[in-house]
């Protein structure tokens, strides 16, 4: 089961780059979407939504405005559950992620991982 993090940032600062380090701390695979291709911690940050296949979770760390392009692409991707970061609350993927029967989280990655509930 893989995570998708959409967001992804080479900045080690940026909170997207820390879930990206501390899923991979935690053994989990990722896929990373971001704007500046690279790497963090072994995982390629790529610009274009990976295979639909396979993934778990997906970790928002886009603004609402900046997610609306990935709106059909996340839903056909049918994730367990979407995980909206501070930040990236969105009602109106929530909707969508619930009546598609995807669980929409409000909460933290980094959080959720460092307290067992990932």
């Amino acid at each position: 089961m893989k995570t998708l993090v959409l967001g992804a940032s080479l900045n080690p600062d940026r909170y997207s780059n820390k879930a990206i380090r501390s899923l991979r701390s935690h053994h989990h695979e990722v896929y990373a979407v971001g704007l500046d291709e690279g790497e963090v911690s072994g995982t390629e940050i790529i610009q274009d939504f990976p295979p639909e296949e396979n993934i778990d979770t997906v970790t928002l760390y886009l603004n609402p405005e900046n997610q609306k392009q990935y709106y059909h692409k996340i839903i056909s991707a049918k994730p367990r559950r979407i995980i909206f970061n501070p930040g990236a609350e969105n009602t109106e993927l929530e909707k969508m992620a619930q009546q598609n029967g995807i669980e929409a989280l409000e909460a933290c990655t980094l959080v959720m991982l460092n307290t067992g509930q990932y």
